[in-house]
């Protein structure tokens, strides 16, 4: 082979791609002569059986390889999961993602921060309002109901033992209704 040829295989000029106008293949060739366009048709088919030897030597590879892979019992599954874990294990080792996780952990503690001040809130604006007089007077007309319905007030109850009696008084008498017009 000669250098010019080897020159012209390397240099940088633009090939015609498959299914451009034939005309522009025929100009190629006719500017070739008869030994170049020889030495090329040569070289085409040695490149060709290159081709085909590497794609043999590439599945004889990959079988030796499923036979390795089989006597050592790695299926599918396995090596799915394994690149899985070397996949998730090369995200977590980058600086984006470090940075995201650090930026996340201290949104997660300013957002616990506020929601931890705002039941701190809502705990004190619900002990106002129990100790408001408009709250006062509404415990003290349930209680003057219960007293109605259910007899005395027992001495220290609270606002939710009242409405418990209440609530049994209420059920107690309309068993006892039920009852009376039952046996009539």
């Amino acid at each position: 082979m000669d250098p010019s040829s080897e020159q012209g295989l390397l240099s940088s000029d633009t090939v015609s791609e498959v299914g451009e106008d034939a005309a522009a293949t025929v100009n190629m060739t006719e500017n070739l002569s008869e030994e170049e366009q020889e030495e090329l048709r040569k070289e085409l088919a040695k490149v060709e059986e290159e081709i085909q030897t590497l794609s043999q030597v590439l599945a004889a590879k990959e079988k030796h390889l499923a036979e390795i892979k089989r006597k050592l019992g790695i299926n599918s599954l396995q090596e799915l999961r394994q690149n899985i874990t070397k996949g998730w294990q090369d995200v977590t080792s980058t600086s984006a993602y470090k940075k995201t996780s650090e930026t996340l952990s201290q949104a997660g503690q300013k957002a616990s921060a506020a929601f931890s001040s705002v039941g701190s809130v809502i705990t004190k604006k619900l002990e106002d309002v129990k100790n408001s007089s408009t709250f006062k007077s509404f415990e003290e007309k349930v209680e003057n109901l219960k007293s109605k319905v259910g007899g005395a007030k027992p001495a220290g109850g609270d606002f939710g033992e009242v409405l418990n009696s209440a609530a049994n008084a209420s059920t107690t008498e309309t068993i006892t209704e039920q009852i009376q017009e039952e046996t009539q």
